[in-house]
Order: C-alpha cells, then sequence, then structure tokens
C-alpha cells in the first residue's frame, strides 16, 4: 500500500484496534474539551499513550485533509518547485509530514518538532508504515520565543498557533520566515482561527513573503473584520471512533480550516479563488470570489457562458477560477 492517505487510515485503525472503545471515545472527548480551552505553550496535553493514540485516530485524518487541501493550492501556485526539506513545527503525531509526502512524493528530510513526548513516539511508530517518513527525526521542543530553527526549505504549521501567547505566534512566524523558503500555516476555519492566520500572513509579507495561496494577491485581506471569515472545508472519511464520539451516522465530515501558503519563490497565484460554496440554481452558477484586483465579488455564470458554465458548476469552494488560470 503506497498513498499516504490509505497507509495512514489502515495503521490509525490498526492502533485503535489495540484500545477498549469507550475508552478511546472518553479520551477524545476529554481532549477536545481540553483543546478548547487556553492551553500553557509548556503543558502538553496529551499525557500518555492512550491519549495519544484515541487523538491520532480522531484528529490526524482530518489535519490531513486540511494540510492536504492547502499544500494542493500551493503546489499549484509554485509548479515548478519540489521542497528538498520540511520542518513540522508542533507537528505533534506528524499528520503534515504525510500531507507533504502526498502532495510531492519521494524522499526528503523531515523533521517534526512537538512539546509532546508520547505524541513523538506514536508519530514515529506511524511514520514506519510509510517509506518516505521512516528516516524522519522527532525532536522535542518548546514552540514560542526559545524556537530556533535551521535553514529548510518548506515549514508547515498546523492547528499550533491557537495553543500559544501571542508574543509566542508571533516568534513562531518569524523565525519560520527566518529560516524557510516556503511556510504554509492551517488553523481551524473559524472567526478565531482565521483571525490569527491573518496575523501570520501580515508578518510573513512584512518579512518579504509572497502568497501563493489561497489569496490572489498579498495586499490586505479585502475581509472586513468582524464581519466574515476566509475559510475552506477537507471532506473526511468518517471512522467508527468518529462516528461514536459525535453520535452520527454518515460516513464523512467536512473539515474546515483557514490558511495561508506563502513564499520566497516566484508565484503564480490564481486569478480567483472560490471562497464559498457555488450556488447552482436553475440555468446558472453563482460564484464567490477573492479576486487579483484585492475585492471580493460575485460573479454569475450563466448557460450563455457555454464550457465556462459546465467548468462553474463543477467548480467546488476553494477552487482557483477561472479554471486554468492557477
Amino acid at each position: 500500500m503506497n498513498d499516504p492517505a490509505d497507509t495512514l487510515r489502515a495503521t490509525l485503525a490498526d492502533l485503535v484496534d489495540g484500545l477498549p472503545p469507550r475508552q478511546a471515545a472518553r479520551a477524545v472527548e476529554r481532549l477536545i474539551a481540553n483543546y478548547r480551552g487556553d492551553t500553557p505553550t509548556d503543558a502538553p496535553i496529551l499525557r500518555d499513550r492512550a491519549d495519544v493514540v484515541a487523538y491520532a485516530a480522531y484528529r490526524m485524518p482530518a489535519t490531513f485533509a486540511a494540510v492536504r487541501s492547502a499544500l494542493t493550492a500551493f503546489a499549484k501556485a509554485v509548479p515548478d518547485w519540489v521542497p528538498g526539506s520540511h520542518l513540522d513545527v508542533g507537528g505533534g503525531t506528524g499528520a503534515a509530514t504525510w500531507a507533504v509526502s502526498d502532495t510531492w512524493g519521494g524522499t526528503r528530510p523531515v523533521t517534526v518538532l512537538d512539546w509532546a513526548e508520547p505524541a513523538l513516539v506514536l508519530g514515529q511508530e506511524i511514520a514506519a508504515s510509510l517509506p518516505a517518513l521512516r528516516e524522519a527525526r522527532w525532536r522535542r521542543s518548546r514552540i514560542g520565543a526559545a524556537l530556533d530553527i535551521e535553514s529548510v526549505d518548506l515549514v508547515t504549521v498546523s492547528y499550533v498557533l491557537n495553543e500559544l501567547t501571542g508574543s509566542d505566534r508571533a516568534a513562531l512566524v518569524d523565525a519560520a520566515a527566518g529560516a524557510a523558503h516556503a511556510v504554509v500555516i492551517v488553523e481551524a476555519g473559524t472567526p478565531a482561527g482565521y483571525a490569527r492566520v491573518v496575523e501570520a500572513r501580515d508578518r510573513l509579507i512584512a518579512a518579504g513573503f509572497r502568497v501563493a495561496a489561497p489569496c490572489p494577491h498579498s495586499a490586505a485581506c479585502p475581509i472586513e473584520a468582524g464581519t466574515d471569515w476566509c475559510h475552506f472545508a477537507a471532506r473526511v472519511s468518517r471512522s467508527s471512533l468518529h462516528r461514536q464520539v459525535k453520535s452520527g451516522s454518515l460516513a464523512y465530515e467536512d473539515e474546515k480550516f483557514s490558511y495561508v501558503a506563502a513564499t520566497r519563490l516566484p508565484v503564480e497565484p490564481a486569478a480567483s479563488r472560490v471562497v464559498r460554496r457555488p450556488q447552482i440554481r436553475k440555468g446558472q452558477v453563482l460564484l464567490d470570489l477573492c479576486a487579483s484586483d484585492e475585492r471580493l465579488r460575485r460573479s454569475t455564470v450563466t448557460k450563455r457562458h457555454g464550457d465556462l458554465y459546465k467548468a462553474a458548476r463543477d467548480a467546488a469552494w476553494g477552487d482557483p477560477w477561472p479554471p486554468g488560470e492557477d
């Protein structure tokens, strides 16, 4: 089995098989409650193997899907570039490393930094099932002002900024900008998560980076603060643990996330991006777009537009627009 997504799913299923279902569900519920609170940077929530296994099985597929979506958009904006090295900051069990492997394939030096030792241990164990990650380094490190990052091609920071103080967030983004050719930051698709992403985006631009995705420009975000937020969705297959915790019967759920992918490399960003689910009506499709002229606009595509109308009917939330312009 060589596909990273399938390999990850199978590996996590094998891990959960070793935990009593009720214990796993209770661990996930407690950990979710803790993650929604205020967490000191140096106080790991994942305390032992049972915690880490339960939370990895619950969260890794969603984190993988969100980061992979962000990386896919980024890769389209830098089509001739492949990262030669990757650092995952606050990576826990390493979901972002799997997403990088799925996006570009091949092997590269990979390092995962996290404060929670049990997460690093399990992450290394899980990574053994994917050849590209078997030589990855798993290092315990505080994430924040004391962080020292060596020169690297790509830095990913996923679902980490929410755990840090404002000063530690700034220090982390500045350290990444000073060390990497490209930085991809993913946060929860909430107003607060979006605010953290915009804050990081501003710091990256100030450091000389250009935004590759999702924005079609590197100017100020056109969304008026407090009125809306930019976020996207990645579809995730639900495991039995997901269905038990959420008491749901659907075979999937949508992971909402906000992100920014920025780089010092030459970029070819999308001409515009679909920032809401397209509204398909009789004979027309309504597309809400963030455009390269630094504005938000709604475009109405009708049958009169021929092939463009067909493309609009197939367009998805988060896609570049028009097709072929990314």
